[in-house]
């Protein structure tokens, strides 16, 4: 029986003996643990409660990345019935050998525990390269010289870097061989997705669930059960951040219900937030007891309460549960205040494997390699988005609508902690858009107590990031920053309710630029009444700041409507009609939607997505944009010196 214990803020449970264990399902990063649970248990700690965590992505990854794991690969790899005719589990099957003797080396090595190994895997020497090496080949130069393909990239010194690149290829290959002959649904950073992502119904989600155990769920279930007998927990909390961790979270709790029927099951994270919000389906109670949205920390407080009798159901707060009385889906809509941002305490890692992070490095993006190399702590500076206005964001959702904050003095005690914990001082803040006043006063306090640290994060490309403002956030350890730019259209920013224009954004990544900080914009095409002309100008206005060194790094995606952004509840006031759904009992975000513009936007995301690629390497950057299209697009009007000029008005030239 769980004790009891007061939403007082101020009460410690100081009697509590029941031990809650908070777990991190398959898949998400393999460089560094999603932080989810590392803030659960670091509040449940500050309220006297004995909580765990466990990262059971990196370990059902590890599992299958080793000898042991390998033998079984090919052991099932060699009977599918079409091995011979798949060129990578061919390969694989055919250097196995290879293979196997080079597993454990290349995860010591990602692991960072054998740094002078990167030398042999620099020299393409010491791994089979199975489809997934081709690409390096794909370069601009001559190939009877003898040119490095990779020289580009890491030019003649970066032998850590290249090793670490050709390691992430190996391990690519791998997970073509589990894909292509194990199971269809896997891949590294998320698993079964299709399952689970804007599903109507339960009934994909059950059909899988109740099917034969693959490899992965047979190495799943041993160390889930291996977890449970290490920790001995009455409550599992499993927070499944995105649509990619949702099977592997329902096969834990599937054999936690079978084996331990007993402990209190609870699901909670970013994809239920988004996407359960309309549940129904009673179903899913097989699996779970009881399921919250948004933060976790007071739901969670009035949970213990329920279990000891304190409260009844109508008292939940913002908890789904199955009636014992109706067998429904039932909602408690109690409303209690939240922990305050300032007050749910400083998440801890402690309990996870921080050695055994693997640091890849996939995609030589500069921005994009920053998610999947090195260990980052990640921290939030702010809860929720300050602005809370774009309208193709999920603004009416508590985790960007409720803004709440922290004093610096409380972050960087935070800060502090959390280095001393872990000996690491990166930091990843994880904000939607980090507040610029809340980093100026970071920045000031962390200058102030002389901490060393290196941190990036997202923003908003808004004026009040000045030259200077930027030089301060450079000197407290800031090393890159992301943004959106979006449609690089001033109507389009207006209609989307961004705040900024192209001329603005030309200035601020130029600040940042100046201040020796890396700028990446996140990029959009397909938004509501995007025209031809507006797409071939957007990339102009791109091309022009990669020119003038505002940005080093984009990344264009297609919009999506969701059903919790302004265009998916107002579709009339952005020109478009959303196409009817159907009943939903299970989950619900993605909307399809008929813009009349007519425009075939993934001909030309094909052509935005090569053109950016070029530019972030400096290539065809004198090009005519319209080189790019494989269709027949209209002349750029925007001048070719637009950014130019902007950036000499900003300077009073």
């Amino acid at each position: 029986m769980i004790p009891v214990i007061s939403v007082n803020e101020d009460a410690v449970p100081t009697d509590y003996r029941g031990r809650i264990l908070s777990v991190i399902p398959p898949m998400t990063q393999l460089n560094t643990p999603y932080p989810s649970t590392a803030y659960l248990t670091g509040f449940l700690r500050s309220r006297g409660f004995d909580a765990v965590q466990e990262d059971l992505a990196l370990e059902l990854v590890l599992r299958l990345l080793s000898r042991t794991g390998l033998q079984q690969i090919h052991k099932m790899a060699s009977r599918h019935p079409s091995a011979k005719k798949m060129g990578v589990v061919r390969f694989f099957l055919e250097q196995f050998g290879s293979y196997l003797s080079a597993i454990d080396p290349v995860i010591r090595f990602l692991q960072g525990r054998d740094s002078t190994l990167a030398h042999r895997i620099a020299a393409r020497t010491f791994l089979p390269e199975g489809p997934r090496f081709q690409t390096l080949e794909v370069f601009e130069g001559d190939e009877e010289s003898g040119e490095d393909p990779l020289a580009w990239a890491f030019g003649a010194l970066g032998v850590q870097d290249r090793a670490r690149h050709l390691c992430t290829l190996f391990l690519s290959d791998l997970a073509d061989v589990i894909r292509e002959a194990i199971d269809p649904r896997f891949e590294f950073v998320r698993y079964a997705e299709s399952l689970a992502a804007s599903q109507p119904t339960f009934d994909p989600l059950a059909e899988a669930l109740h099917a034969p155990l693959t490899l992965l769920d047979t190495t799943l279930r041993q160390i889930t059960l291996e977890a449970l007998q290490k920790h001995q927990p009455q409550m599992v909390l499993l927070t499944v951040p995105f649509p990619g961790t949702v099977y592997a979270a329902f096969r834990i709790a599937q054999w936690i219900r079978q084996q331990h029927p007993e402990i209190i099951l609870v699901l909670g994270g970013g994809y239920v937030n988004t996407e359960l919000r309309e549940l129904s389906d009673s179903r899913v109670f097989d699996f779970f007891d009881f399921i919250t949205l948004d933060d976790g920390e007071r739901p969670l407080l009035a949970l213990v309460e329920h279990l000891q009798g304190r409260r009844g159901t109508d008292g939940l707060v913002r908890t789904f549960f199955r009636s014992r009385e109706t067998g429904a889906v039932q909602y408690s809509t109690a409303t209690e205040p939240d922990v305050p941002f300032a007050r749910v305490g400083t998440p801890t890692w402690d309990g996870l494997p921080l050695l055994k992070y693997l640091s890849t490095l996939d995609m030589l993006n500069p921005m994009h390699r920053l998610w999947s190399d090195g260990r980052w702590n990640k921290l939030t500076v702010a809860h929720g988005c300050y602005w809370k206005k774009c309208s193709f964001c999920d603004i009416s959702l508590d985790y960007i609508g409720r803004y709440d904050t922290a004093a610096a003095e409380v972050l960087a005690d935070r800060i502090q902690t959390i280095v001393q914990e872990t000996g690491q001082t990166g930091f990843h803040f994880v904000d939607e858009a980090a507040p610029p006043k809340g980093l100026k006063s970071l920045a000031e306090e962390l200058l102030k107590r002389d901490l060393k640290i290196s941190w990036w994060g997202n923003i908003r490309f808004e004026k009040s990031f000045t030259p200077e403002l930027c030089q301060l956030l450079a000197d407290s350890g800031c090393i890159a920053i992301s943004g959106g730019l979006e449609v690089a259209s001033d109507r389009l920013l207006k209609l989307m309710e961004k705040g900024v224009s192209v001329a603005q954004v030309a200035r601020v990544t130029k600040s940042f630029s100046d201040a020796g900080i890396l700028v990446h914009a996140y990029l959009m095409y397909g938004f509501p009444t995007q025209t031809v002309q507006e797409t071939v100008d957007a990339l102009e206005y791109v091309r022009q700041l990669f020119e003038e060194g505002c940005l080093h790094s984009g990344f264009f995606h297609r919009f999506t409507c969701t059903a919790h952004s302004p265009v998916g509840r107002h579709p009339d006031r952005y020109g478009v009609t959303l196409k009817p759904l159907p009943t939903i009992t299970f989950a619900k975000n993605d909307v399809e939607f008929v813009d009349p513009t007519g425009v075939d936007h993934d001909v030309l995301g094909e052509s935005l997505t090569k053109a950016l690629y070029n530019y972030m390497h400096g290539v065809g950057l004198d090009a005519d944009i319209r080189s790019w299209f494989q269709t027949r697009v209209p002349r750029s009007t925007v001048p070719r010196n637009y950014i130019a000029r902007a950036l000499q008005a900003a300077a009073g030239g």
